[in-house]
């Protein structure tokens, strides 16, 4: 897990370096927010313009020598609320545009942070939380129980902090 991370990692610093627009959502952003946890996929929300998926391929290439990424473009992402992308490496970068109506990248927050000198842009807590607040899967519920009791502590006793 830990060699699958640093190429999570890897592929975040590709996207950094080409400028893509996008926000880190999902398992990893939870981690990042300091929960422990397993996943293996990474999910990142872009935002969909030509040019940003231009500079995604781009990212991707720069990372995995693999034709199939030519097939993530904008007509899919229009057609699909998401792509699921499996990597060479054996793990899936889940790429979306939007959650139904609910949420499109404009609608989203997020902060950057440095680990380990890559820059990333991640969901706050907030955005995660809201994302995954409503989901069925266990480990969603988990993580919006960790995102919840990271808001309050930010807040610092601010029980109702908006949830």
């Amino acid at each position: 897990m830990v060699n699958q991370f640093r190429e999570f990692i890897q592929v975040l610093k590709a996207l950094d370096e080409q400028k893509v627009e996008y926000i880190l959502i999902g398992g990893v952003a939870v981690m990042l927010h300091g929960m422990e946890r397993l996943t293996r996929d990474i999910d990142l929300f872009v935002r969909m313009a030509p040019e940003n998926i231009e500079k995604l391929r781009k990212a991707l290439h720069s990372v995995f020598e693999d034709a199939s990424i030519e097939e993530i473009t904008l007509d899919e992402l229009r057609h699909y609320p998401v792509i699921r992308y499996g990597t060479p490496d054996g793990f899936y970068i889940d790429i979306m545009t939007r959650i139904g109506e609910a949420f499109a990248y404009e609608d989203l927050e997020y902060e950057m942070i440095a680990y380990r000198g890559t820059k990333i842009k991640i969901g706050t807590p907030e955005t995660l939380y809201k994302l995954k607040k409503d989901t069925v899967r266990l480990k969603d519920k988990a993580d919006a129980l960790f995102l919840k009791e990271l808001i309050k502590e930010k807040t610092k006793g601010n029980s109702d902090a908006g949830l």
